[in-house]
């Protein structure tokens, strides 16, 4: 009973392994039946389909023999046919059924590898990243594209290309060791060129162009026009000043830029952003009235003055000379920072010069207006020594005034040098000469005090004491020889 079930069972297998095949077909195979086939030079077998069941594809391998492989071995586009004539390689027989298995994918595998040459573009899935680049699987074969071969554009990151398909070129073919190098770049390189040769005479000056940005540089950033690359200048970037590209700019964002300039002979083309926005300048003589008190922030310092914000593409400027009354400055950071807001007065606006300078110590006042009412010639006060020069010292009176004594004032004595008299820091008595408000000078002297002093010592004795009788005062007795050092 069990063995009648076996053969019934083997007769239904059979039966569902030929359903579809006629007697004629079935005999027309017969009369086909090849020989005991024999392997090639890579040890491949031919063998003929003969049916399907199930996920099982049944090849009459000649002789006696039959064999079995997988469906899933098989192209998705190519299913197996009755009939159909193909070469396998033998993977030895199955121990329990006795069945010859067969393996079509490394027959596939090596004709994928005879049908590769240099310079073919095959599409490429990428199976992961590692240290050099990216590995990738071409119709089964493992593949390798080196980091800088992957994109025109420097890429940090490769990560978002795993399982993505890609459009490559083989470089290197090695069939023996099976290694297989691939290029992307070339790919888009080669397509660069192509589309940059169709775009390069429909550009035209003024036009506004999509682009994408591709770089950024201290000084600008490169945009890609769909080819060709142009140069976008910091300064055509925007009227505000901006100190990099990327306080506006990102790589990879999409902008849409005008045609400024083109040189095809040496194959530039120079981009601008801001001209499509309206110039700040063209009203700035109408928002800006000389004398008027404005708000603004320090955005560059320079030795010569410090450049004002007054709203984004419009600056001032406030020379060293207007940012203090009351102190002599070397450089505006003695007074102002980068990013300080401050109030400043309007000068002068010049809309076509594209300037507008400004005060910021008129804001306050000016010391120099009052200084006659403080210090009157044939004065003697003090005053702190804040600078010498060959020519005398300066001497601070207060805060904002300063008076010169000339190196002929210093004493009544020739002097060679400044220095052998008074120092900086030094608190000294001066006698005031004269005071020039409109000139902003004051006259001094040293000397003077010491003279004035001396006066005062030789003043007669107070009314009411007798004088001496001449006889009787005793005369200064005459050297014969001169003090050293020219006093007397």
């Amino acid at each position: 009973m069990e063995n009648d079930k076996l053969d019934q069972d083997l007769e239904r297998e059979i039966a569902e392994a030929f359903d579809g095949i006629s007697a004629e077909d079935l005999m027309e195979l017969a009369a086909q039946r090849p020989g005991e086939s024999e392997p090639d030079e890579r040890g491949r077998i031919a063998g003929r389909i003969i049916g399907v069941r199930g996920s099982d594809v049944f090849v009459d391998v000649g002789g006696k023999s039959e064999g079995v492989l997988a469906l899933s071995e098989f192209p998705e586009d190519e299913p197996p046919q009755t009939g159909q004539e193909m070469r396998f390689v033998s993977q030895g027989f199955d121990s329990e059924s006795g069945i010859l298995r067969l393996s079509l994918r490394e027959v596939l595998l090596d004709a994928s590898w005879d049908s590769l040459s240099t310079g073919d573009v095959v599409d490429a899935r990428v199976t992961g990243v590692n240290k050099g680049g990216l590995s990738l699987d071409v119709q089964g074969m493992k593949a390798f594209m080196p980091a800088g071969q992957v994109d025109i554009d420097r890429m940090d990151d490769f990560q978002p290309l795993v399982g993505k398909k890609l459009e490559c070129e083989v470089t290197e073919v090695n069939r023996s060791g099976r290694n297989l190098l691939l290029s992307r770049r070339r790919v888009q390189e080669r397509k660069r060129e192509e589309a940059a040769e169709q775009l390069r005479f429909t550009l035209a000056e003024g036009q506004l162009r999509p682009g994408v940005v591709r770089r950024l540089t201290d000084f600008g950033a490169f945009v890609d026009l769909g080819g060709i690359d142009g140069l976008l200048h910091i300064s055509d970037m925007s009227y505000a000043r901006l100190k990099h590209p990327s306080e506006m700019l990102k790589v990879g964002q999409a902008v849409e830029v005008n045609i400024l300039k083109i040189d095809l002979v040496k194959d530039r083309i120079s981009l601008g952003l801001k001209q499509q926005q309206t110039d700040p300048w063209t009203l700035a003589a109408v928002n800006y009235k000389e004398g008027n008190n404005i708000t603004g922030r320090i955005t560059k310092l320079m030795n010569f003055g410090a450049f004002v914000e007054l709203e984004p593409g419009v600056e001032g400027l406030i020379p060293i000379g207007e940012l203090s009354f009351t102190k002599r400055l070397n450089h505006p950071s003695e007074v102002v920072k980068e990013g300080d807001h401050v109030q400043a007065v309007i000068l002068s606006v010049d809309g076509d010069q594209r300037r507008i300078s400004l005060s910021l110590k008129r804001l306050g006042e000016d010391p120099w207006t009052t200084v006659a009412e403080r210090y009157k010639a044939e004065e003697t006060v003090s005053g702190l020594v804040t600078r010498i020069a060959d020519f005398g010292a300066f001497v601070q009176l207060e805060e904002g005034i300063e008076g010169l004594v000339h190196i002929s004032e210093l004493s009544e004595h020739r002097v060679q040098r400044v220095s052998s008299v008074v120092n900086e820091g030094q608190v000294v008595q001066v006698y005031i000469q004269s005071v020039d408000a409109e000139q902003r000078r004051i006259s001094l002297s040293i000397k003077a005090v010491a003279a004035k002093a001396a006066a005062a010592e030789q003043m007669p004795a107070a009314e009411g004491e007798a004088a001496a009788p001449d006889s009787e005062t005793p005369k200064p007795r005459k050297r014969k020889r001169p003090l050293r050092g020219g006093l007397d």
